[in-house]
């Protein structure tokens, strides 16, 4: 019993590794965005506010995303298509 919790301690991800990972993720998703929206509307300022505002709300629900996932075992997905 206690190698199964060492084993499950060591494949799941700290909370600051998801931050940096959501953090990372967002600056290149964010660049991307602020892009197609300038050559969309032609107007830079906007660009940035909607990059702005993505960033934030895109990077929290990333996070929550990782967490949620964190609390599935592994090789539980697996496990419900093989029943």
């Amino acid at each position: 019993m206690a190698d199964t919790k060492k084993i499950d301690s060591i494949n799941k991800e700290s909370h600051t590794r998801s931050v940096l990972k959501g953090l990372t993720w967002r600056v290149v998703a964010t660049s991307t965005i602020i892009a197609i929206a300038y050559f969309t509307t032609g107007d830079i300022s906007l660009a940035i506010e909607i990059g702005f505002i993505e960033f934030f709300i895109k990077l929290l629900l990333y996070y929550l995303h990782e967490r949620a996932w964190q609390m599935v075992p592994r090789g539980g997905i697996r496990q419900m298509f093989r029943k």
